[in-house]
């Protein structure tokens, strides 16, 4: 497997700290690949030498995750697990459960360690980890402590700096969006009659006072009011919707039920029985909405979700980073047959948007959200001053103009470019016929390629003697990074022949025989567009039946819906 060219920079970067500081933290949103990035550094750190690793994680499916993807990135490296289950330190690397391990008896039995990887490291202040890490380091005052996290910044202010003295890398929002590696976001910030009251409620030390809050949200003809909003923005999107409280989340359920629209109640006051069926029904699809309080902030994962309602403030920006995060997923055709997403509707209600002004958060390891007022800018209809990460002015409906996407600008304010995509990707993409509708590249194992029809963009991904596969349906750039990420599962370093010296080489005979007679008098024809196009031809009836499939079923669903 290959890691993308900005992953390999964020474990370059990261193995370098480490070997200077000797501890680090790096941070990287969703749809990062923060496993298979923390799973390098590792294997940097470690293989080929007799070197102990042990990787931590806060739940059981994490662990199982962290393991698998470890072992597709370094598969000559022994792997144990410490959980519930077993308590193995047999593996050069051991991946353990922090409730498990935290319990004396079981740090009893740790082994010396030179290298301690922590999943999550925002949470490496509670102290459980530190117990954890106090032992690792009394056993071994040299043991490497690595981070990886995409929200750095606690909700109670704990800072990191006591494990963590230094940051080696932050991949931020915006370049995932401008990579097509994530969705981008609509933000839209409306008013029904309670800003000035939302304004005045007071703060406590772990957020707003949430019951005040629900106080004030949660009226009936608010309720209506915010339905009718996502009617008109966002009706047919599987939503995600972040309450006050749970007699709010209720009402605003029961609400949208009695406006035909099927949804479902998560909150933590239900038992784990009760919170898997209703999000079998929303996942499933049997259900448009799901209703939450706190409960669907982390670790909630449903790639076709494309509208985040928030009915509620939040006076820390990770914690809005991680509710509208959960519509930012791009969609596998493979996994959501017919479902097309190309950006995701923040309906904000609740003034997180008009606090924090955009979703990309700066890294202070001591703890300290910034002070003063959030990024703005200037409505040029109304000239009403608005939150500088919203699409449209939410007094007038001025539609902003979006621009090109770079690491410091906000969210919802720029458009995606695949040029960057195209320029670091560690393959050479041929545009196959000179009209920009197919683009393909190759390896020595697989082909990728991304393709334009009806105004829609397609990727399709194949192997040798299996067929091709649908990898994703949208926007060009998303497509482009689907097909990408197919060819660095399947290639590795020696195959991404990017710029090896022969691809500039005219065509081998062998290649001509295979090609129509006219490409023989295209002298500028090379041996790596021969390969390009001979994949295609070979695969042209798999991948016209792909797209055409495809796109007569997102029609279909279109109408349907």
């Amino acid at each position: 497997m290959l890691l993308r060219p900005r992953q390999r920079l964020f474990v370059e970067r990261s193995v370098k700290a480490l070997d200077e500081h000797g501890n680090t933290i790096g941070v990287a949103p969703t749809g990062a690949g923060k496993t298979l990035m923390l799973s390098a550094v590792a294997g940097e750190i470690v293989g080929g030498s007799d070197a102990k690793a042990c990787v931590l994680a806060h739940r059981d499916e994490l662990t199982a995750q962290n393991r698998a993807k470890f072992a597709r990135i370094n598969p000559a490296i022994p792997t144990s697990v410490v959980d519930a289950g077993q308590k193995s330190w047999d593996g050069q690397v051991t991946f353990a459960m922090v409730p498990t391990l935290a319990r004396s008896s079981n740090l009893d039995t740790m082994p010396t360690l030179d290298l301690l990887v922590i999943d999550e490291a925002h949470h490496a202040a509670a102290d459980s980890y530190r117990r954890i890490i106090d032992r690792v380091r009394d056993r071994n005052a040299d043991c490497r402590i690595y981070g990886v996290t995409a929200t750095p910044m606690r909700g109670d202010k704990r800072g990191l700096r006591p494990v963590f003295s230094n940051v080696a890398d932050q991949i931020r929002i915006g370049e995932l969006i401008a990579a097509g590696h994530l969705i981008p976001p609509r933000t839209f910030v409306i008013d029904v009659g309670v800003q000035g009251e939302l304004a005045k409620v007071r703060r406590t030390a772990e957020d707003f006072d949430m019951a005040e809050v629900e106080r004030v949200m949660n009226k009936a003809p608010i309720t209506e009011a915010i339905i009718r909003h996502w009617r008109d923005k966002a009706v047919g999107r599987p939503t995600v919707v972040f309450c006050a409280g749970v007699d709010h989340a209720r009402a605003v359920t029961e609400a949208f039920c009695g406006a035909g629209v099927p949804a479902v109640l998560v909150t933590g006051a239900m038992t784990e029985a009760e919170r898997k069926a209703s999000l079998e029904d929303f996942t499933s699809g049997r259900a448009q909405v799901v209703v939450n309080v706190a409960v669907l902030t982390e670790g909630f994962d449903h790639p076709p979700t494309s509208c985040v309602v928030l009915l509620r403030p939040s006076s820390f920006k990770s914690t809005m980073i991680q509710m509208v995060g959960r519509g930012l997923r791009t969609v596998d055709p493979r996994e959501h047959p017919g479902v097309i997403k190309t950006d995701c509707i923040v309906l904000d209600f609740g003034t997180s948007t008009l606090l924090h002004g955009s979703l990309e958060q700066d890294v202070d390891l001591d703890g300290r959200e910034p002070d003063g007022e959030a990024p703005s800018k200037t409505c040029p209809s109304c000239e009403a001053v608005v939150p500088l990460g919203v699409t449209e002015c939410p007094l007038c409906g001025h539609a902003f103009e979006r621009r090109l996407a770079s690491e410091t600008t906000p969210l919802g304010d720029f458009i995606m470019s695949e040029i960057d995509l195209l320029k670091r990707s560690s393959f050479r993409w041929c545009d196959l016929f000179g009209d920009d509708a197919a683009l393909m590249a190759t390896g020595f194992n697989a082909w990728g390629g991304a393709f334009f029809l009806n105004g829609r963009w397609y990727a399709v991904g194949g192997l040798p003697r299996t067929p091709p596969k649908l990898l994703g349906i949208g926007e060009r750039t998303v497509c482009l990074a689907a097909a990408d990420d197919w060819l660095n599962e399947h290639e590795s370093a020696e195959s991404a022949h990017k710029s090896r010296r022969w691809l500039n080489e005219p065509p081998t005979e062998k290649q001509l025989s295979l090609l129509p007679a006219d490409c023989a008098h295209d002298f500028g024809l090379t041996r790596y567009q021969a390969s390009a196009l001979i994949s295609f031809r070979f695969n042209k009836s798999a991948i016209r039946s792909l797209v055409f499939g495809a796109d007569a079923d997102t029609d279909l669903a279109r109408r349907a819906a």
